[in-house]
């Protein structure tokens, strides 16, 4: 039995030090820290210019009262407190307006990396030609023939090679 248990420890801790799931790691810690920049732009630069653009309006303080009352409540926290459940649209719509930037800044992050990459790539030299065309029947055939396998004609290049090598 314990035999087994330090196999599947060793079979964990291979798994866990297998560089993808340091990469995934380090990402999702990454991320986590780059959340919180994008939640500050979300909600100190844009959404006030947003206020500011709408006459006031704040998204994050968007909600309705999932009840009939007569009562009226100035934020979402006064209407729970109350007792009343509330659907906040004004959260989801400043949690897409997240999404959208974030996934914006890793887009331009991944196109610049990806240009980077592209700059240091030498440009390949074409591949050397595999076929040629039989000047009798204008078949496609290998490069390295010298009778056409359609038309059978002795190829002119090769008469040619034949002619030089017979007069040395």
């Amino acid at each position: 039995m314990k035999e087994k248990s330090l196999g599947f420890i060793n079979e964990f801790k291979k798994f866990i030090m297998r560089g993808s799931v340091i990469d995934l790691a380090v990402g999702v810690i990454i991320g986590g820290a780059f959340q919180a920049i994008v939640n500050s732009l979300v909600g100190d630069i844009i959404s006030p210019v947003i206020s500011l653009a709408t006459k006031g309006i704040n998204f994050a303080d968007k909600f309705i009262v999932l009840a009939i009352t007569d009562e009226h409540f100035a934020t979402a926290e006064a209407a729970k407190n109350a007792g009343y459940a509330t659907l906040n649209y004004g959260s989801f719509i400043t949690a897409v307006l997240n999404f959208l930037i974030m996934a914006f800044i890793i887009f331009l992050l991944v196109k610049a990396i990806n240009k980077i990459a592209d700059l240091g790539k030498k440009e390949e030299a074409p591949a050397a030609p595999t076929t040629k065309i039989c000047p009798f029947c204008k078949s496609e055939i290998s490069i390295e023939a010298t009778r056409c396998p359609n038309c059978t004609s002795i190829l002119p290049e090769e008469e040619e090679k034949k002619e030089e090598k017979e007069v040395e």
